[in-house]
């Protein structure tokens, strides 16, 4: 029988024992893990996917991965871990059922987040002490997109630089370099993250030289939706347990870690609780961002047009559901998928976990920073598909340049001055389509492609988005794009 619960008590190791029995607790004792994972960015995403990982492993007796957690834009979320001694709790649904687990693997939680100078600076020494000590053998980050422009901001906070540093004191003592890790939705993310990281190094050439040879900053390919809690979501779980998470963290029963099977020292046995460790992550990752993250996408920016606010709306709208299935017919006749892969078997399951109404992914959060996810997402196939009409994705880039423009947008764009200037154009969409190619907001396409978008535009602008849709549907390159066999 568990202890009575203390109404409205914030979740914490004193408070896990009143949780209702239903919920499932660390089955280890959490004093025993060393810290062996240092955590750049612990979002909704890092606690839905990685951490569940390195939850599993201690489960089954893995004593090294415990988890030292870093915010680097956010405070709140870190103050949220460490105000709960670390703990938080996964909320995995699937339709009307809910299964909730408390995620103990987070040892430590620290913030690099704009505050009290004094408290940042020594929030910046406890991280590299963890970053730099001998226990510590991964670094993983959720920077999102965003995070990997060559140059940031003056005064922004560089993670190639901090990665730099800790390596630069690994070095100095003798110690073999951490694996890093991005979990980032992008091509070769594990090379991206090694050029911030030599890009910082560049003035120190003996330290870019010994990265290079003994570092290891392998790709991965990471996927489970995870949209952000709603302060519903934790009054509902105040209201059910007594207890307050302000960390809570929906997701859904779906998700694969594919990674490259590079590591510069000790790893924990990862096959063993459902990672895939490969030789190449590249077919894994394209296939996930063409289908899932393209879809999503489209979604979000033909959905918000319409008045939806939510991806399992989205997907209700039956001219919208089979806009995905084209958009998904062109975008696989760019991929070569890995064996073990069957993309219709994919698909179907992208329909399911896109139809689940009890983990409501918001489409202003997918809608964010479409100039830094449409390249590889959207972009990225349409000019894989050279002269074949891809009226799908075109219509999909089309919607994005028709959101931007449209007054009181939901979302923001990291492009800040290259999106409002497009958003000021007029004249006709080819017009438009050609400025945002000149702003830089449509690269790499070809003449061909640029005038499928503006005609994509020119539908959207003449007819509103319901009819374009509709319009779009009955071309036959649309409903019966020939697949890759």
């Amino acid at each position: 029988m568990s202890p009575p619960r203390p109404l409205n008590a914030t979740l914490s190791d004193a408070t896990v024992p009143t949780l209702p029995p239903a919920v499932t607790r660390p089955a280890y004792e959490r004093r025993d893990l060393a810290v062996g994972v240092v955590h750049l960015g612990p979002g909704a995403f890092f606690r839905a996917h990685q951490a569940p990982v390195f939850e599993a492993l201690a489960a089954r007796g893995e004593r090294r991965f415990g988890v030292l957690a870093a915010g680097l834009v956010s405070a709140a979320r870190s103050a949220a871990l460490a105000s709960q001694d670390g703990l938080f709790v996964l909320e995995i649904r699937d339709g009307a059922e809910t299964a909730r687990q408390v995620i103990g693997v987070v040892r430590e939680a620290v913030s690099l987040a704009p505050r009290e100078p004094r408290a940042a600076g020594k929030a910046h020494d406890r991280l590299l002490r963890g970053l730099s000590a001998p226990t510590t053998h991964l670094v993983t980050l959720t920077l999102t997109e965003a995070g990997y422009a060559p140059a940031p901001p003056t005064g922004a906070f560089s993670v190639g630089a901090l990665l730099a540093e800790a390596l630069d004191l690994r070095r100095a003592r003798g110690l073999a370099p951490f694996t890093a890790l991005s979990c980032d939705n992008l091509d070769d993310n594990g090379r991206r993250l090694a050029a911030l990281v030599q890009a910082a190094a560049a003035d120190r050439p003996a330290l870019g030289d010994w990265i290079a040879r003994h570092g290891a900053f392998p790709s991965t390919m990471v996927d489970r939706i995870a949209p952000a809690a709603r302060e519903a979501d934790r009054a509902a779980f105040a209201k059910q347990t007594g207890l307050i998470d302000a960390a809570l963290t929906p997701t859904e029963p779906y998700w694969s870690w594919v990674i490259e099977d590079r590591f510069a020292g000790p790893r924990p046995e990862l096959e063993s609780v459902g990672v895939t460790v490969t030789a190449d992550v590249t077919p894994f990752a394209q296939a996930k961002l063409r289908l899932l993250n393209a879809a999503h996408s489209l979604l979000a920016y033909l959905g918000l047009l319409l008045g939806h606010a939510f991806v399992h709306e989205a997907m209700a709208d039956p001219a919208l559901a089979r806009a995905v299935q084209a958009l998904w017919d062109e975008a696989e006749t760019t991929l070569t998928p890995p064996a073990g892969l069957e993309l219709s078997t994919y698909r179907a399951a992208l329909l399911r976990r896109f139809a689940n109404a009890g983990l409501p992914h918001r489409l202003d959060q997918i809608a964010t920073d479409g100039s830094r996810k449409l390249p590889p997402r959207l972009l990225a196939s349409l000019t894989a598909r050279q002269d074949r009409p891809s009226p799908a994705l075109a219509l999909g880039a089309a919607a994005w340049l028709k959101a931007l423009a449209t007054p009181r947008r939901p979302f923001d764009d990291a492009s800040t001055e290259a999106v409002a200037r497009f958003a000021a154009l007029r004249g006709p969409a080819q017009d438009r389509v050609q400025g945002a190619r000149a702003l830089g907001l449509l690269p790499d396409l070809t003449p061909a492609k640029l005038k499928e978008v503006a005609a994509a535009l020119a539908r959207l602008d003449a007819e509103g988005p319901q009819a374009a849709v509709r319009r779009a549907l009955e071309h036959d390159a649309f409903s019966r794009s020939p697949r890759k066999r």
